[in-house]
Parts: C-alpha cells; structure tokens; sequence
C-alpha cells in the first residue's frame, strides 16, 4: 500500500511504557520505504518518458523545420515555372502574331500580283474578242473602221505583219 506525503505526516505510531512500539513502528518504516520505493522507481519512468518525449520532441522540429523548407522551394519552384510558362507564352504569341503579319503581307503582295495578271489576261481577252469581232463570218478580212494609233500593244504578233 503507497502512503501519500500526508498519511505520512499524520501517522502516530502507539507508544508504550518507554517510547514505541517497536514492531508497529518498524513495520511503519518498511512501508513507508515501500511507498518510496515505488514513488522513486514511478519517478525514475516518468523521467525517461519525458526523456524520450523530449527526444520525440526534437525530431518532429527538425521534420516540421524540413517540412517547411521543402513547401517554401516547393513554392518557388512553382512559382518560377509559372514565369517561365509566361514567358515562353508570350514568346509563342510574339512569334505567331509576327508570322500572321508575314502571311498577310505575302497574301496582300500574292493578291496584288493575281489583280495585275487578272487585268492584263481581261485587256487580252477583250483584244482577242475585238479581233474576232474584225473578222467577218463570210471570210472578210476586216471591217472597215477608223483606224486607231498602233502602238504595238493592242494587237497579236500576226495582226501587225497583216494591217
């Protein structure tokens, strides 16, 4: 049976003719050492569980202190591949914005060039049509008309030798 500190205090062994009893008071002492005993050895666990806690205690700082750095470059890197997938974004759209305006020039220029050579195959087209209009059905030559100034250009290659 553990004795508390004041069980201890209120303890009054029986006395006799001169002092004590001694067996009462000697069994008094064993279980008061008895009690100690247990008190010191409870003592003795409870200092090695702090022991171990504080032990438990340290490690999980260091695992909290190296779980922190890890989110912190965790962050970064995140956030440095984010400005670099922007970056590279905006060199993409640069490139392709650059690329549409080449294309529109060479269509504008390609356009340009498809209207003179559509122009020129019409004004052929029209002086071809004018040369088979000259000619009569009955095997005539050419009608009689005011004759224009020949400047070479409205006429075929054959026309020229013939007028």
């Amino acid at each position: 049976m553990a004795l508390t500190p004041v069980e201890i205090r209120h303890l009054h062994p029986p006395t006799r003719f001169f002092g004590y009893n001694r067996g009462h008071t000697d069994g008094l002492f064993d279980e008061i050492a008895a009690s100690f005993e247990d008190v010191w050895r409870e003592r003795a666990d409870l200092a090695d569980k702090v022991e171990q806690l504080e032990t438990d205690l340290v490690r999980y700082k260091e695992l909290e202190s190296l779980l922190r750095t890890t989110l912190i470059s965790a962050e970064r890197a995140s956030a440095e591949l984010k400005e670099q997938a922007r970056r590279e974004a905006e060199l993409i759209l640069t490139e392709a914005r650059t690329e549409a305006r080449r294309l529109q020039r060479e269509a504008f220029v390609e356009n340009e060039r498809l209207l003179v050579e559509s122009r020129k195959l019409k004004l052929a087209m029209r002086i071809a049509l004018e040369s088979l209009d000259d000619v009569a059905p009955d095997g005539d030559d050419v009608k009689e008309q005011p004759e224009a100034a020949d400047d070479g250009q409205n006429t075929w290659p054959g026309e020229r030798e013939a007028a």
